[in-house]
């Protein structure tokens, strides 16, 4: 149950094909996922991503103000240095308020793994905010997760989970502009507290290719644009969001930005990206259909994305979305809540490719058909705001009951 994200126009055919799996397709990487005692139910809770050698790296990260200690730490490191030996991930433990502890704990577990992996490590959590991260269980399962080292990524796709109802992953191998292949891969998680400037997700990807940390940390930083920061499911954002991409190091042949090989991967960093937050929505709390929104004819690009944030963060348009009810009224009016100036009779919207509103008036013709379109498990919306040339394209899931009850008995 996916929508698709449609791919910008590029220069030329760039010659990609998708793999099954997720990060094992990229060669010198190994994974681990095990239970080390830190969810009640026994489940996976713990995972390691380790390179063979020291790798580049980038990262991007929450916005949100109350960032978590993890986040604090991981941000810290990349600014000393854009290098990394493995990542250590804990689910059931959010390291979220928890003061001056939560800070030392963080640490504490970045050293314990240095001694397992080699360095630099980043910690990252995931989990219930503001509970004492139990630190001593996870320093004492990365010798586990050591002897488990291995190419397969389902453990640790499954270890990073919360409210999750499956693991995330997506991989493509491209041919780079002299000839060379090339692959990239992923994992994710992420169900509830998603919205635009990064969600509650942790993502993961890498490649093969030897880019350099600048080139890495650009394409990361644009792909995130236009994938993880397009998606919404509750209109939250957590403490512990981050997005990490790898590359081995090469100082004789590192890729720079600006390359047609650089311009190749980007495009496959962002397919992969793209795959993964589409599973995010299809795996939203308690979703059952995906909304695919686009806004187009917009001033500038802010505007249209000031008007799509605010309709897929719309109760109303979300609740509506779940009965089915092609209920075009809550969508206008979202709009007209984003703080974005335009004129109502310039407006155009359609729902599954039925005219509904145009020149200040409903379409009672199309109604009909409109309805019958939001019974489906992917809906398309089109909002036309003006004359101008900023679109964007978004997607969100539906709001129910299933949301309320994880959401309501999430600590319980």
């Amino acid at each position: 149950m996916t929508a698709q994200m449609p791919a910008p126009p590029s220069p030329r055919e760039i010659e990609i094909e998708v793999l099954d799996g997720g990060l094992e397709v990229v060669p010198g990487l190994k994974t681990s996922g095990i239970a080390a005692g830190i969810k009640p139910d026994g489940k996976l809770d713990l995972g390691v991503i380790v390179a063979d050698a020291p790798c580049n790296i980038a990262g991007v990260f929450t916005q949100n103000q109350a960032a978590a200690a993890p986040i604090l730490l991981c941000k810290e490191l990349l600014a000393k240095q854009r290098i990394c030996r493995a990542v250590v991930v804990n689910s059931g433990n959010a390291n979220a308020l928890t003061g001056a502890q939560g800070d030392e704990d963080a640490r504490a577990v970045a050293e314990a793994a240095e001694a397992h992996f080699g360095g630099p490590v980043l910690p990252l959590s995931t989990g219930v905010i503001g509970v004492p991260l139990p630190r001593e269980r996870i320093i004492s399962g990365l010798a586990g997760c050591k002897a488990q080292l291995g190419a397969d990524t389902t453990s640790f796709a499954q270890a990073i989970l919360t409210t999750d109802t499956c693991t995330k992953q997506a991989a493509r191998r491209v041919r780079l502009a002299d000839g060379d292949w090339a692959y990239v891969g992923g994992v994710a998680k992420g169900s509830g507290m998603i919205h635009p400037n990064m969600a509650t997700m942790l993502a993961f990807l890498a490649t093969d290719a030897p880019v350099s940390s600048a080139a890495l940390d650009g394409v990361l930083r644009r792909i995130t644009a236009t994938t993880f920061n397009q998606i919404s499911v509750d209109g939250d954002t957590s403490t512990n969001d981050a997005v990490l991409a790898l590359a081995p190091t090469d100082p004789q042949g590192e890729l720079h930005d600006g390359s047609p090989q650089v311009r190749d991967l980007e495009e496959a960093f962002r397919q992969v990206a793209a795959d993964l937050a589409e599973q995010i929505v299809a795996d939203g709390e308690g979703a059952t259909k995906v909304l695919q929104l686009r806004v187009h004819g917009a001033r500038w690009p802010g505007d249209a994305r000031a008007i799509a944030r605010a309709i897929i963060a719309s109760p109303l348009v979300k609740t509506a979305l779940h009965g089915g009810d092609a209920n075009w009224g809550r969508i206008i009016a979202a709009a007209g809540n984003a703080g974005v100036e335009f004129d109502l009779d310039a407006l155009e919207l359609r729902l599954g490719g039925h005219l509904v509103f145009t020149d200040g008036h409903p379409q009672l013709d199309e109604q009909e058909l409109a309805e019958r379109c939001f019974k489906d498990d992917r809906v398309r919306a089109e909002l036309k705001v003006g004359d101008g040339g900023a679109e964007v394209t978004v997607l969100t899931s539906d709001l129910s009951a299933d949301y309320v009850s994880i959401n309501a008995n999430y600590r319980t």
